[in-house]
């Protein structure tokens, strides 16, 4: 079966009505800069009340990649020329959001009803990638946003491949970034990869990324400090206490509210001396994205020894080439230092567990005198 892009269109549309799909995703990624000008990158991936059964996976430089496609068909094949770490998903291989040995990062967002890909091509299979094969074909062949932007455009073609773990193409937006802080944003429109300057440094999931652009017009008052006491006919009115600056910020879970709200914890974040500082910032400001289990699509969709829709939350130390993570069974602050790893000896993919399934606890007792 061939899938076009108007076909995926109206699938996506009525999945929405029919499944609770559309909203199994709720992930939003921020951008913070220490006063030094080091850059952070941080997100969270929520996957509804289901596993995302993620991993830290790290791919050797000249690593032979191929494009995940269906039984009986073909697609492009290729040979890393850079080491890439990150999180996988479904125990799959294919990055939900990485970085690469020269510090470009890419994420994948969920978009549903609004990623429009090209139909897959048998006569092209070299050119042919899925779109969960983006994060990782980028971080292997493309050192920056120019060589990742000519790479979508001219070297590969991303279409509507359906994914096993969806039934269908996977509904798709990625923000990527290098180390100069610049980002890039990239959708589907009519079968082609449409670009975005992304240095807003926010990204949610649908509708598309211009949409929330013009959204966030709406709340151009939001502010940090708190709105100045007003006199009505000589009666002098104060606010009621902290956080009148952002009275009217939209306190829901949808993308457009997360966009907002991202958006305005992101341009009032303290000030940070470096990177080091900026990841505490990174991760607190997150802390407002972490969604209740069972908020995206409902207690029937539970899956037992699940706490949080929150899977995880992943944070990047840009100059160092490392990214700090934590999950929803522990919140202590993993590390994974991308600059340190030898990829010149690393000769196969390396897999690790998140966590161990429960929450590290330091027991401070001792110290006061136990029994």
């Amino acid at each position: 079966m061939k899938f076009s892009g108007h076909f995926l269109t109206a699938a996506l549309a009525a999945s929405a009505l029919l499944t609770p799909l559309a909203t199994l995703d709720a992930c939003t990624g921020i951008t913070l800069k220490a006063e030094n000008g080091d850059y952070v990158f941080a997100r969270t991936l929520e996957w509804g009340s289901s596993d995302f059964k993620s991993r830290v996976v790290i791919f050797p430089r000249g690593y032979e990649y191929s494009a995940r496609v269906p039984k009986g068909m073909s697609g492009k094949s290729w040979k890393g020329i850079y080491g890439v770490a990150g999180i996988d998903m479904f125990e799959s291989g294919r990055y939900a959001d990485a970085m690469n040995e020269k510090g470009l990062c890419a994420g994948l967002f969920y978009m549903p009803g609004f990623a429009d890909y090209a139909k897959y091509d048998p006569a092209h299979p070299d050119r042919q990638i899925a779109p969960s094969d983006v994060v990782n074909y980028l971080l292997s062949t493309c050192a920056n946003l120019d060589e990742a932007r000519e790479a979508l455009t001219s070297k590969v073609e991303v279409t509507a491949i359906p994914e096993e773990m969806l039934g269908f193409p996977a509904p798709v937006h990625f923000i990527l970034r290098d180390p100069s802080g610049k980002q890039l944003v990239v959708e589907w429109v009519d079968g082609k990869p449409v670009f975005f300057d992304g240095k807003l440094g926010v990204i949610t999931n649908a509708p598309t990324y211009d949409w929330h652009l013009i959204n966030l017009r709406n709340y151009l008052g939001m502010r940090l400090s708190p709105k100045p006491d007003v006199t009505l006919d000589g009666m002098k009115l104060a606010p009621l206490g902290v956080g009148s600056g952002f009275l009217g910020l939209p306190g829901d879970f949808t993308p457009p509210s997360r966009f907002i709200r991202a958006a305005v914890f992101d341009s009032t974040a303290r000030k940070t001396p470096d990177g080091g500082e900026t990841l505490y910032e990174a991760f607190r400001i997150l802390d407002n994205f972490n969604v209740p289990l069972g908020s995206s699509d409902g207690p029937k969709s539970e899956v037992p020894g699940l706490r949080s829709d929150t899977c995880w939350t992943i944070a990047y130390d840009v100059p160092r080439k490392s990214f700090y993570y934590h999950t929803q069974n522990d919140r202590r602050v993993q590390m994974v230092d991308i600059a340190k790893i030898d990829f010149d000896k690393l000769d196969k993919m390396v897999a690790l567990r998140l966590d161990d399934g429960k929450q590290t606890i330091l027991d401070r007792t001792g110290e006061i005198g136990a029994k």
